[in-house]
């Protein structure tokens, strides 16, 4: 898994072939990326998991880049905490647009 700097990554503003959203309970946000072989997260300044609040917060952040796929994961333990059968191994990408205004 490769390390994306975000301060490296806008200096260069690279064409990023896919973009995943992980979204998280209380509007925390992860995203990882592909360019070419490489995969992995995007870092902040501080080395750690860069952190989003929101989708918009997300295609401003990426806003200069060209985007050719982009979608959202979204996963939750609430299933299996009501009684429900665990969830399937596969998780499910919806699209995500990364156009500005949203």
């Amino acid at each position: 898994m490769h390390k994306f700097m975000y301060k490296d990554l806008m200096q260069r503003t690279p064409a990023i072939d896919y973009l995943e959203v992980q979204s998280f309970e209380m509007n925390i946000y992860l995203v990882q990326i592909t360019i070419g072989e490489k995969c992995g997260f995007v870092y902040d300044e501080k080395d750690r998991p860069m952190r989003f609040f929101s989708a918009g917060h997300i295609r401003e952040a990426f806003a200069e880049c060209v985007v050719a796929q982009s979608v959202m994961v979204h996963d939750t333990p609430y299933e299996e905490m009501i009684g429900n059968p665990p969830k399937s191994e596969s998780k499910m990408a919806l699209p995500f647009t990364m156009q500005l205004p949203y």
